[in-house]
């Protein structure tokens, strides 16, 4: 089975690209729902966060209160790369477990892993090929401010919190621009998955 890692920074249209490869039949793993799922009430991941950051993380329901800790991270470095080291190590576990079972699934199969922090996290090492998604840092920003309501100031603090694009894009095995919208995107997706499918 070919293990490929997926990454880019925030906004930049990762997920509709794996959309699209889910579609031309490659396994594919949102690294976002694994991070969701190793943080659940009850989960090792979610006693050592509040074990670190104190119970104000939570939410009245006992689950990890998401807009409070993003905030926290991005305003502090020191924070984030506490809870990058809490949350990395079991994100690395669950993708194994998933890439084993994909390989029993199919020997000669695709499986994609998407995970923004790929590179700085030292992941990507562990997959054959990486595809980085990028865009114009304009259309990231205006992407980035609708998506999530922020304004100007803080959707730049969080794309100034992660590794250049121009950084990421030199790892890169494949490229796939997404600056001109979907139907272009589309397009250079499907070019990428069938190179890939010459690697299998």
């Amino acid at each position: 089975m070919l293990k490929v890692g997926l990454t880019g920074s925030i906004a930049v249209g990762k997920s509709y690209v794996c959309e699209v490869l889910r579609e031309l039949g490659a396994f594919v793993l949102d690294a976002d729902q694994t991070a969701r799922e190793v943080v659940v009430p009850g989960s090792k991941g979610l006693a050592i966060i509040v074990e670190k950051f104190g119970k104000g993380v939570l939410l009245e329901s006992g689950e990890l209160d998401r807009v409070k800790t993003s905030a926290l991270i991005f305003a502090d470095k020191a924070k984030r790369e506490m809870m990058n080291s809490i949350i990395h190590p079991l994100i690395f576990e669950a993708q194994n477990e998933w890439l084993i079972e994909k390989e029993k699934e199919n020997p000669r199969g695709l499986a994609v892993i998407d995970a923004a922090l790929m590179i700085e996290s030292g992941g990507y090492k562990r997959f054959t090929k990486l595809i980085v998604v990028w865009c114009e840092p304009k259309i990231q920003l205006q992407r980035l401010m609708l998506r999530n309501n922020l304004s100007e100031a803080e959707a730049l603090k969080r794309i100034k919190a992660q590794m250049p694009q121009e950084e990421k894009k030199r790892y890169a095995d494949f490229l796939i621009d997404t600056t001109d919208g979907f139907e272009n995107t589309k397009r250079q997706t499907i070019e990428v998955f069938e190179q890939l499918k010459l690697f299998i």
